[in-house]
Parts: C-alpha cells; structure tokens; sequence
C-alpha cells in the first residue's frame, strides 16, 4: 500500500525545461555579455547531464570565450547559475510556466486521503521554491513534508542518494512509496534506491528507454496511452487517479515501452 508519493520536479510536476530552465540560462548568459544561446535541441543534450551548474561546466569547452583555467570556468559556471536562478524565478512570476495537466488534481486527491508527499529532485531549492509558490500558492508549504533537493546530496541522479534521503527523513520503506518521474536518470535513481516507479513522459524524454517501471504514459491528463492499460472513466475527466496508481503499485508488474 502506498504511503508516500515522491515527486520529481522539472518535467514531471511541471514542463519547466525547455521554456523555463532552458530561456533563463540564455537570459544568464546575456546578462554577463557572453554570446551564447542554448537551442532547444542543445539543451535536450545538456539534459544527459544532472544539475545546471554541471551543465554549465559540461558545455563550456564547445565555447571559445570560456575561460582557460578550471577554477575560472567554476568560478563563472557558479555565478551564471546565480543569475539563471534569478532569470528563472521572474519568468515563473510572469506565469510562463505552470503545473503539468493532472498534477494539481492528484496532489489534492492524495492529500485528502491522507497520503504523504516529498519532492525528491536534483534542482536546487529556491528553484523548488519558485515553483511551488508560483504554481500553488498558499497551499505549496504545508502540502509537501520534506523536500530533498540537488544541494541536499553529494551525487545527483542517477545516483540513488536523493531518494534514500527522502526515505529516511519519511520514516518509510521503499515500497510503502511510489516515486514520479520523466527521466531515465531519474528511474535508474528511483530503483537503485528500491523505490517502484512511474514514468510521465516529458518533452525531452518523451522517447527515451524506460524498463522496470509501474507504469508509463504520456501524461497524468489522460488515460490513454499507458501501459499497463487504463480501463474505465477514471475520475470521470479522462485523467490518470490515484486509484489507478494504487492499483499499478499493489500489481507492481514492471513493465517496459517495448512489452
């Protein structure tokens, strides 16, 4: 039985990559005069790699103005990653991003029946913090029980440290949970923790190989598209239930994109 559900953040509780992280690194990038600009195929790349400092870092020997020497190239991946921060968190005042479709309506089902949340991400925790004011409001403090963010850790995704953290501070074995998440980094993390998953697929993961999980769909607004296959109306607006995610983990069938 399901006690907790652990939620990842960037592309499972919002699409926030591509239109978010993705524009508020090239807003960084202009702020300190550099000519730089990630398109959106380059940052599906940089997605490979966990944590936008990391990915500032993996990026800068593709750029000639990069600085030469490794502390200098930290120093600036550091404050470009500051200023992303803050380019991220005024495009989220503006309303640019919001909760993926279905999120809303299963936080509000498993918090009235009693089950626990946690986020569980390698974002850092004011970007974690933008969003959940932003998206919920009022509501975003006392929803969430503990959160386990990319600071929190020494290894990132895929590495399972995140989702250990988040089981020790909640008390609860591994398959008393069910985690969230898009990502193949973030499966592999979920299951080397022993930790059953769910895979909604994101923009920049909507095709990459996933096995071992719960379950896998296209997104918590429909009920199509899923394996295993969802039958009946559901909440009767064609969107993913908590009934139906207490079903694949009481089944704990784990399925694969391929059969």
């Amino acid at each position: 039985m399901i006690e907790s559900l652990l939620w990842d953040v960037d592309g499972t509780l919002a699409e926030t990559e591509r239109d978010g992280h993705r524009l508020a690194f090239n807003d960084a990038f202009a702020s300190m005069g550099l000519p730089w600009a990630w398109g959106v195929a380059r940052y599906g790349e940089l997605l490979r790699v966990t944590g936008g400092r990391e990915r500032i870092l993996a990026d800068l020997p593709t750029q000639a103005e990069a600085p030469a020497t490794a502390a200098e190239r930290e120093a600036l991946a550091r404050e470009l990653h500051r200023r992303k921060n803050i380019a991220y968190e005024r495009r989220l005042a503006e309303g640019a991003i919001a909760l993926r479709p279905g999120v809303a309506e299963l936080l509000d089902e498993a918090a009235s029946r009693g089950l626990r949340l946690a986020i569980v991400t390698t974002t850092s925790r004011a970007n974690v913090a933008a969003l959940l004011r932003h998206a919920l409001g009022a509501a975003a403090k006392p929803r969430f029980e503990t959160a386990v963010c990319g600071e929190d850790v020494a290894a990132k995704k895929p590495d399972p440290e995140a989702y250990q953290m988040a089981l020790q501070r909640l008390a609860l074995p591994p398959l008393a949970t069910l985690a969230l998440e898009d990502s193949p980094a973030g499966v592999a993390a979920a299951r080397a923790a022993d930790v059953p998953v769910l895979v909604t697929r994101s923009a920049y993961f909507a095709s990459d190989t996933v096995e071992g999980v719960v379950a896998v769909g296209p997104g918590l607004h429909t009920r199509a598209g899923w394996r295993p296959a969802l039958a009946g109306p559901g909440g009767g607006d064609g969107r993913v239930t908590l009934d139906d995610l207490l079903e694949w983990h009481a089944r704990m069938d784990l399925v694969s994109q391929f059969g």
